[in-house]
């Protein structure tokens, strides 16, 4: 089993200088990073609940037809993205293409089948709209934290390759240089830290979530979430997180935003999960909190990961924006979201 867990799959570990970082971060303590609202713990009660609902739930998680993907040919993506342009398309999960003021970026780009350290495990329920090999190059990658949903190693690889550089938080570039990505690509970032790529600002800001790939390694590495301002545009990728005021702090600083990448889905039944993983009312608020003029809701309808059927997260945050005055969008995977966009009720047909 050991041995098993040596494999490049589970990445690297926090040592040397890295880990003499992250003791000297404020969000490190007793040899882990910690949240500034605490979770709460889980009773006995919670850990059965959650164990019925995993193996014995009558959610309808998986969608009983195909979800629709709209094929993105590499000839549409080919051209420059314009200077002052903004674009994106959902990929699944919480990967999203953004052109962003003259910047290609992906978040947490997870092109694989499987969000697990093997060919096997929680499988994808849509291809993705454009193979990896055929995007044009990327400039950047933000990474929120290193779970396998989010930090996958082929993708990782395969756009270090191609030059990419990847935005992660304190403890990630652990992973990242045990396969291989060269130094100069890997920013690793605590919160409130920014960096530049060309015309815009990346800025490490809070979430509230935890961290791990191999089990003996919780906590780690830091979580994040982040704020790309560009000089005409800006946007925020929230990662996975739950619900905190630090919604309100990153609008104070960096907003309003011209859209924000939000997580709607992965809700548990027992406030500890919802603690780390918020709901789609709560997306909403975040969505409010941050003054942004769109919401792109992410993390739902690719894996089953949740403890709901798989289509509510949109139909609960479809419901609380209306009520809350949020302007949210719904595209299909693949479908290009630009200035212009009518959202339409797919997941109903």
């Amino acid at each position: 089993m050991l041995g098993v867990l040596q494999l490049p799959t589970f990445g690297g570990r926090v040592t040397g200088a890295r880990l003499a970082r992250a003791r000297a971060n404020p969000q490190y303590r007793d040899g882990k990073f910690v949240n500034v609202v605490p979770q709460s713990g889980y009773s006995f009660a919670d850990i059965k609940l959650m164990f019925t609902e995993q193996f014995f739930g009558t959610e309808q998680r998986v969608p009983l037809t195909p979800i629709p993907v709209l094929p993105v040919s590499a000839e549409s993506l080919a051209a420059s993205p314009p200077a002052n342009g903004l674009r994106a398309f959902w990929v699944g999960h919480s990967t999203a293409y953004i052109e962003i003021d003259g910047i290609r970026l992906l978040t947490d780009p997870m092109f694989s089948e499987h969000a697990s350290p093997f060919d096997i495990g929680i499988r994808r329920l849509h291809p993705v709209p454009i193979p990896l090999e055929q995007l044009p190059k990327i400039d950047a990658v933000v990474i929120s934290h290193d779970h396998y949903d989010h930090l996958d190693m082929r993708t990782v690889t395969y756009l270090a390759e191609h030059g990419t550089h990847f935005y992660v938080g304190l403890g990630v570039g652990a992973h990242l240089e045990r396969w291989g990505v060269p130094a100069p690509q890997i920013h690793e970032m605590e919160w409130w830290q920014e960096e530049t790529i060309g015309s815009l600002r990346i800025v490490s800001t809070p979430a509230r979530h935890y961290s791990g790939r191999r089990g003996l390694d919780a906590n780690a590495t830091l979580w994040s979430s982040w704020s790309i301002i560009g000089p005409t545009h800006r946007i925020y990728f929230s990662g996975d997180t739950g619900y905190s005021d630090h919604f309100q702090e990153i609008g104070r600083r960096f907003g309003p935003f011209d859209i924000s990448f939000i997580k709607i889905g992965a809700y548990g039944p027992v406030q500890a999960w919802l603690d780390i993983h918020m709901t789609a009312e709560d997306a909403v608020r975040a969505a409010r909190d941050l003054g942004t003029t769109r919401m792109f809701p992410l993390h739902w309808a690719t894996f089953n990961l949740q403890y709901h059927d798989w289509n509510e997260p949109i139909k609960r945050a479809i419901a609380e924006a209306e009520r809350a005055g949020v302007s949210l969008v719904t595209p299909r995977v693949g479908e290009i979201v630009g200035n212009e966009f009518r959202s339409t009720l797919w997941w109903q047909k």
